[in-house]
């Protein structure tokens, strides 16, 4: 069960290396919904909606930006 939250750190490590703001985005959603995982794995409440908070603000980030600045 630890492996998830090592694979949600090097995810989440590897977001510097993003060159553009969309994939960074992207990458640290995707690392966000790892942890809720774990945290759901090995009960930890704060840990789950931290990281709930955070790839929510990735995806609407995400999403408003393609939108563009008009919406």
């Amino acid at each position: 069960m630890e492996w998830i939250g090592w694979v949600a750190t090097a995810v989440f490590a590897s977001s510097y290396l993003c060159k553009e703001p969309r994939a960074l985005r992207g990458v640290q959603a995707g690392a966000a919904l790892l942890w809720v995982a774990y945290g759901v794995m090995i009960q930890a409440a704060p840990v789950v909606a931290a990281n709930v908070a955070v790839a929510g603000m990735a995806i609407i980030s995400s999403l408003r930006r393609e939108r563009g600045p008009s919406s």
